[in-house]
């Protein structure tokens, strides 16, 4: 199993171009079913979920094609199958993004229940509840979640909670159901925005994505187009965080600023000075050690809990104590033990951490538990005296893409080893 080794004690200085984001690339590769075209879709990272995405429409008949560039060309005129297995999205939750799609396309989808997930439980059934507001009749038998519609009916629904995965599913169906949509209580993130944007090319009619509520006016079809995947601000976010907690310097190109405030506003009180100038976002340090600063997790425009693992690893050596509440996910503190294997300070009480930032870190064999933590651990390393080896690090590979070969280009002392 392939481990990365981290040298600790570098300075991160220079210039790291951010890729196309997981989070937005996922629900726009399934929309593509929706379309009786070719669609096109640019600036997609290389990742290890674009890759099961990929097989997936490829085992549903969809038609893919590559270029040199990794513009990814998916014609679904093609497609014969609606059945997502279990084989295919167990290992990935985002699989059963295609439901929405194939069920407002052909009028019947079969798809896997999703597998558990590390760090927490994602229900399935607030996508079911938005499908069914829509006329779709629904039952889930031997772990597939079957639907049917003739044609699916435009509605208001107002989802229970926040849940960018369901507004996604729901986005998606309504696109081509009959009449007028109007989701409330919808996700605000930047990659819903991105996937209204994308089916927007495509020839769909939607209003307010960005917002709580979106309205969508359902069409007859969806065409072809070209859409390229907004730039992530969560490897962004990554990024900058490792340039502060080692002092350094770093500009992040082909980035989306204002998809970041929330962090951007919590580097600035750790001490770090940020210059926002189109694509591009400076971060300078100035060789200081970063302020703790205290994080709480709440669905965009607030803080994301997607970079509350690498808040903590910087808390772990910043100048002060930090409260860390995570509203999000019950079990997203899965990497705290691994920070104390470091030398960190950490107390967790249920949904809070109190994290005493401390001088020094020491190197020593950690385990990644999931996407984030697996960054968190690298991020630690960067500081830490020694040597830090992170091991199954597979769940770095789904979400940022040669993470080691652009840190090392910032300076680190990074490799991947087997």
């Amino acid at each position: 199993m392939q481990k990365i080794v981290v040298e600790g004690g570098a300075t991160l200085n220079g210039e790291v171009r951010i890729s196309g984001a997981k989070n937005a690339v996922l629900p726009i590769l399934c929309a593509t079913l929706l379309a009786d075209e070719p669609v096109e879709i640019t600036n997609v990272p290389r990742l290890h979920d674009v890759a099961t995405t990929v097989k997936l429409l490829s085992e549903l008949g969809a038609g893919i094609s590559t270029d040199e560039h990794y513009s990814i060309t998916v014609d679904p005129r093609s497609v014969h199958s609606q059945v997502a297995s279990y084989e295919l999205v167990k290992t990935m939750r985002a699989s059963v993004l295609v439901l929405g799609p194939l069920l407002a396309k052909y009028g019947h989808a079969e798809v896997s229940l999703p597998g558990g997930c590390a760090i927490g439980s994602r229900p399935v059934d607030l996508h079911i509840k938005g499908l069914q507001s829509l006329g779709a009749d629904i039952t889930v038998e031997n772990g597939y979640i079957k639907a049917r519609a003739k044609r699916l009916k435009g509605a208001r629904h107002v989802f229970e909670i926040v849940s960018v995965g369901a507004t996604e599913n729901v986005l998606m169906a309504a696109a081509l159901a009959e009449g007028r949509s109007v989701l409330e209580n919808a996700a605000m993130e930047p990659e819903i925005v991105d996937l209204a944007e994308c089916l927007i090319a495509m020839g769909a009619q939607i209003e307010g994505a960005g917002t709580n509520r979106i309205i969508v006016h359902g069409v007859e079809r969806l065409h072809g187009g070209t859409h390229a995947v907004v730039p992530d601000r969560i490897e962004t976010g990554t990024f900058l965080v490792a340039a502060a907690m080692t002092g350094g310097r770093i500009t992040t190109t082909h980035a989306r600023p204002d998809t970041l405030d929330a962090v951007v506003d919590k580097l600035k009180e750790a001490g770090a000075e940020l210059d926002c100038d189109g694509d591009r976002i400076t971060l300078d340090m100035h060789g200081r050690r970063p302020r703790a600063v205290n994080v709480t997790t709440a669905p965009h425009p607030a803080f994301p809990t997607d970079m509350q693992a690498q808040f903590m690893a910087m808390n772990c050596i910043a100048d002060g104590v930090a409260v860390m509440n995570e509203t999000i996910f019950e079990n997203r503190f899965m990497h705290v033990n691994e920070l104390m294997r470091l030398g960190a300070d950490i107390r967790v009480d249920g949904h809070t951490a109190v994290v005493r930032g401390v001088q020094q870190l020491g190197g020593a064999p950690v385990m990644a538990t999931d996407l984030r933590a697996s960054a968190s651990l690298i991020l630690a390393g960067l500081v830490a005296q020694g040597e830090t080896t992170i091991d199954r690090i597979y769940h770095l590979d789904r979400g940022y893409e040669n993470i080691e070969a652009k840190l090392g280009g910032l300076g680190a002392n990074i490799r991947r080893i087997r």
